[in-house]
């Protein structure tokens, strides 16, 4: 697998810390992101970073980027489709730029709390469930209410993300760049919060990612399920 020089939005973290590319929507990106989580208690040093899957596969940009999501309203007619997701995620998105604003604990504690309420618990991406997540993430809810109303800002933060991930050619999520610039999807299909599981699940995946091998695809055969202990 090719080694990729790191977008420019992020080199001087890129230098320490490993960055991670995640969507709300996405079962496996809340597992990578938990997995992460865990990791950077003990130490690593993770850096979130947003992709979105709506703009990813959408039609329109098959063949060239023409459709972007930071262009969309939230007040258009719900879509059809993947387009169904398109509001939620877009919402999710700027709440989560929103939450930023007041540092990084605070960022990683509103995405953990957003993503839990949203596949641990089964609630929709509404404005509803992100106030509740904010709150559970003990954000200072004027300030966050406030960095949601100046939607312009948080758009040209979103757009800006996007742009990066599309140059280091991120599909999927969660999509882990290195410090050292190897960068790949990992489908994550089990959760673990358990510290010396995550660190042997991420110890595995960094071996594949910078072996010498140049392994580029892993991908079970549908009749051979994983064994389980």
């Amino acid at each position: 697998m090719p080694r990729m020089t790191q977008p420019t939005h992020s080199t001087q973290q890129a230098t320490v810390s490993t960055e991670l590319y995640f969507d709300f929507l996405c079962p496996y990106a809340w597992r990578g992101v938990e997995l992460a989580a865990v990791l950077k208690a003990e130490g690593e040093a993770f850096t979130l970073r947003h992709y979105s899957l709506v703009e990813g596969n959408h039609a329109e940009n098959a063949k060239e980027l023409t459709w972007r999501v930071t262009e969309q309203s939230l007040d258009a007619p719900d879509g059809d489709g993947y387009m169904k997701y398109l509001k939620p995620s877009l919402r999710a998105f700027l709440a989560s730029h929103a939450a930023a604003l007041q540092g990084e604990a605070a960022h990683w504690a509103f995405t953990l709390a957003l993503f839990r309420a949203h596949h641990e618990r089964k609630e929709p991406l509404t404005d509803d469930t992100i106030q509740a997540a904010a709150q559970e993430a003990g954000l200072d809810l004027n300030a966050f209410a406030a960095a949601l109303a100046e939607e312009a800002a948080r758009r040209a933060e979103l757009r800006a993300e996007l742009d990066a991930a599309r140059e280091v050619g991120v599909f999927g999520t969660p999509t882990y760049v290195l410090p050292t610039g190897e960068a790949a999807y990992y489908r994550f299909e089990t959760l673990t919060r358990e510290p010396a599981q995550a660190r042997e699940w991420w110890t595995l995946y960094r071996t594949v990612l910078t072996s010498e091998a140049g392994i580029g695809t892993i991908k079970r055969a549908k009749n051979r399920p994983p064994r389980r202990a």
